[in-house]
């Protein structure tokens, strides 16, 4: 069931989330590598779910609220 729901979501590359965080694409794929980013390979191509996005953000906030 979870398979449907990420074909549902709208999946955005590394480049655009690179640019919404204002962070490199480098920083981007060392993060999928370390597995701190969930992802989807559709063939050769990577795409982040925008649920993924949003709990990244999320995250960031509350680790910031914390400090």
């Amino acid at each position: 069931m979870k398979d449907i729901e990420v074909a549902r979501e709208k999946l955005i590359s590394p480049q655009q989330l690179a640019d919404r965080l204002s962070i490199s694409r480098w920083t981007v794929y060392a993060w999928l590598q370390e597995g701190r980013i969930k992802s989807v390979k559709l063939g050769r191509l990577v795409r982040i779910p925008e649920s993924e996005v949003e709990r990244m953000v999320h995250e960031g906030t509350r680790e910031a609220v914390g400090r």
